[in-house]
């Protein structure tokens, strides 16, 4: 007895192969971590020892007529003390660098470091401090967000030294501007969020930081330049006999009289620049750093024979 063709199961055909389903590809959950942002130098403890260092003797060197009594002995030589801390501020400054370049700064980190230095020492003299405008400022706020704090210090404080050796402003004040600007490009790199904030908060967030380094920056190199005032040239002039409360006031009236226009016209267009041009340099920044793969470790493979 034969069976009803309807009785049996369906056969396959087999000489047409079944094609699987497509499964769906997952989707990227949004909770998921965003890749590390790489960095062009790692900080180690010997290089963070070393700028926790040079950072103290820094405050101490800006913040000297404010942290010595007017019996001591730094105020009393207070037209040498300035260039006692330059000097003492250009040693440090090179052990720092000696440190961060032996914790990892590689031929492809120096190349770059080189070319940024190079970009911004070329856009200072641009401005050349005119009303404020200081275009270099937005490029080390991009830098030291991309590349990392021990990366923007050392870029801060060579651009600075490059830019003193182009426009002939090498002085006492040097050292200074080469520490306030390792500081400012430091800065950036130690925001919150490098690897998950993108987009307009991180403008946003670059602009308003650069905003207020900016005047930062303008305060820290009054400090720098204000006991080289005599006491009587006027009544803002730092006065080494003067309690600090005394002091204190002729500073504020010795910031708002001479250099709260620069200030704020330094940290418009710091602001300006970096609304405008920061996300194209971002992007730059970034993928110049990924091409470059700073944390990728060099191996050499034998020849085969």
């Amino acid at each position: 007895m034969t069976d009803h063709p309807t009785d049996r199961p369906p056969q396959p055909n087999a000489a047409t192969p079944r094609s699987p389903s497509p499964s769906p590809s997952p989707s990227p959950s949004p909770s998921a971590p965003a890749t590390p942002q790489a960095r062009a130098v790692r900080l180690g403890p010997r290089s963070a020892a070393a700028l926790v260092l040079v950072g103290a003797v820094g405050v101490a060197a800006f913040g000297w007529p404010f942290l010595a009594p007017p019996a001591s002995r730094i105020s009393a030589h207070a037209q040498d003390a300035p260039w006692l801390f330059a000097g003492l501020l250009v040693l440090l400054l090179a052990v720092v660098a000696a440190a961060i370049s032996e914790s990892g700064l590689g031929p492809k980190a120096v190349a770059m470091l080189g070319v940024l230095a190079a970009t911004g020492a070329a856009l200072r003299p641009i401005g050349a401090g005119t009303a404020g405008i200081e275009p270099m400022f937005f490029l080390m706020v991009l830098s030291g967000r991309v590349l990392g704090p021990g990366f923007g210090f050392v870029l801060g404080s060579l651009t600075m030294f490059a830019s003193a050796l182009l426009t002939g402003g090498v002085g006492p004040w040097m050292p200074f501007q080469m520490l306030a600007m390792g500081w400012f490009a430091m800065g950036a790199g130690l925001l919150p969020g490098p690897d998950r904030l993108r987009g307009r908060g991180e403008l946003v967030l670059l602009a308003g930081y650069g905003f207020l380094a900016a005047f930062a920056y303008g305060t820290v190199m009054n400090l720098a330049g204000w006991p080289f005032m005599g006491a009587l040239a006027s009544n803002i002039a730092f006065d080494p006999r003067a309690a600090v409360p005394a002091n204190l006031a002729r500073f504020v009236a010795y910031c708002l009289a001479t250099s709260l226009g620069w200030d704020l016209g330094r940290a418009v267009c710091t602001v300006v620049l970096t609304l405008a041009l920061g996300p194209a340099l971002l992007r730059a920044l970034r993928r110049a750093t990924r091409r470059a793969a700073f944390e990728t470790p060099v191996t050499f493979d034998a020849p085969d024979r």
